[in-house]
């Protein structure tokens, strides 16, 4: 198959939507404004939110991030900029590295799924730590795999600076996952094991690159430092559901089905052939890693769908492995044009939706907002018969390639547009008027941290003093009868008391 599917793929899915659309709240715009903190204040070691101390993640992605805004500017695009360079990295590692212990033709699928899943669309242009984090795991899990097939001290060294590149991006799971899922690999095997991840040499390496920023931290904040990133948001976050991400032992389940589409069915046939994951080392050791991530975020207390991710790279070769067994074209393509057809079926539904949901609370009306124009509706008709006829005229190679880039193209032009109109647009036009009319806003009843890196300001979350304006929800404004309305739209407003 030809790169330039590939290249062009990911062009669709990582670039060019990058400053299509404002950012999503909650983790974007937390993680933007936190970088728009630290460039104001010049303090480039502990990243503050609002003001307020904000241990989440560790130092590396608000260096990036703040490296991309001194470039190009405070804007959405150099906000996400590092995601989507960081993703083609990632996409490249799977391409070099199912080439050379599988073939050619296998490198190309891997990648292509990769590329062409819904769930990693969305991470790669997000203006999160995730995908880089993503990165540095893929880059730990292949180097310590060639470094054991090869016994070349340059992998095993690499793979050092990976995971510590990975724990300066996101913490100690960095660590956890190429230290858990190498053991289980090498179970029969645990000297070799146990002299690898104790060379002297790699934790140098290791230490030299991840070390100084948790030393100056903690220098900075003390036990603090400890408490709210060690405790609070690792040990914690499997221990209980944080911030009301909880789900049950199955959450994960269709959180997969979901995340891999339009490659859905290529993953539950790759799953009928589950044992034979197990007869040959690289797929042992591709299985184990899928496995080890799917398990233990499935028992962990706190859920969100991308900590999944962890384990796609691995799913994404072993689907490659498996593509050839798909036989039937129609049932290939069954969770594309689902896909599609749901999508095309909501400005239909609309309104019945509607008639189920309560009046005046935040999700009425953001689903009150959304917008879809001829464009949208014409597009996933397109997209729904061009599926048809793909099952029924393609081969399997071509339909899932025609199914992939109209899924990223839906995706990211249609429907995270309608979206982002609806329940994001109003909270940067809500700041760029406050901006405009150079008013002292604070924020109650409501956690959409884009409206302070639009409006350019801390935005302190708090009852209004005399004098300050208010940004909440409009489904709060009831209980402050004595304002004026200076801004509303869809689930937002803004207000200011009575003179």
């Amino acid at each position: 198959m030809p790169r330039s599917l590939l290249l062009g793929l990911i062009f669709l899915s990582f670039y060019a939507t990058l400053g299509y659309y404002p950012l999503f709240n909650l983790d974007e715009g937390a993680f933007s404004e936190a970088t728009r903190e630290m460039l104001l204040s010049g303090d480039y070691i502990t990243t503050y939110l609002n003001g307020a101390l904000r241990f989440d993640k560790p130092i590396l992605i608000y260096w990036l991030q703040a490296l991309s805004a001194w470039v190009l500017g405070l804007n959405e695009f150099a906000m996400r900029l590092p995601s989507a360079l960081a993703a083609t990295l990632w996409a490249y590692l799977i391409y070099r590295f199912t080439k050379r212990w599988i073939g050619e033709k296998e490198a190309f699928w891997a990648t292509f799924f990769m590329v062409g899943s819904l769930q990693i669309s969305i991470i790669a242009k997000a203006a999160i730590a995730d995908a880089l984090l993503n990165l540095f795991i893929t880059a730990s899990m292949f180097c310590y795999f060639t470094y054991y097939k090869t016994k070349r001290r340059s992998y095993l060294y690499a793979t050092f600076a990976a995971i510590g590149l990975g724990t300066l991006t996101k913490g100690p799971v960095a660590i956890m996952i190429p230290l858990v899922v190498t053991f289980l690999f090498l179970l029969k095997d645990l000297r070799f094991w146990l002299q690898s991840i104790l060379n002297p040499i790699g934790i140098a390496i290791f230490l030299a690159i991840a070390a100084p920023w948790y030393i100056a931290e903690y220098l900075d904040q003390g036990e603090k430092f400890i408490q709210g990133f060690f405790l609070k948001h690792n040990i914690s976050r499997f221990k209980g559901a944080m911030e009301g991400h909880r789900g049950s032992i199955f959450y994960y389940i269709p959180v997969l089905l979901v995340g891999l589409l339009p490659f859905t069915s290529i993953f539950l046939k790759a799953l009928i052939f589950i044992k034979e994951w197990f007869k040959e080392e690289l797929r042992r050791y591709l299985a184990l890693w899928f496995l080890f991530v799917f398990i233990f975020f499935s028992l962990s207390g706190t859920k969100l769908p991308h900590y999944v991710i962890y384990g796609y790279t691995p799913l994404f070769i072993l689907m490659a492995l498996y593509f050839d067994k798909v036989r039937n074209t129609f049932l290939l393509l069954l969770p594309y044009l689902l896909f599609c057809a749901i999508f095309l079926a909501l400005p239909f539904v609309k309104e019945l939706i509607l008639s189920s949901m309560k009046p005046g609370r935040y999700d009425t009306y953001i689903v009150e907002g959304l917008e879809f124009d001829t464009s949208y509706i014409l597009f996933f008709t397109f997209a729904l018969i061009a599926g048809i006829y793909a099952a029924m005229r393609l081969s399997k190679e071509k339909a899932i390639i025609l199914a992939a880039f109209f899924t990223i193209i839906g995706l990211n032009f249609f429907i995270a547009k309608t979206y982002a109109n609806a329940a994001e647009e109003p909270i940067k036009e809500a700041a760029l008027y406050a901006k405009q009319k150079g008013l002292k806003v604070v924020m109650e009843g409501i956690n959409t941290p884009s409206f302070a890196f639009y409006y350019e300001a801390i935005t302190p979350r708090r009852s209004p003093k005399k004098g300050e304006a208010l940004f909440t929800k409009r489904s709060n404004l009831k209980n402050y009868p004595n304002f004026d309305i200076l801004f509303q739209k869809n689930g937002v407003a803004l207000i200011k008391e009575k003179e």
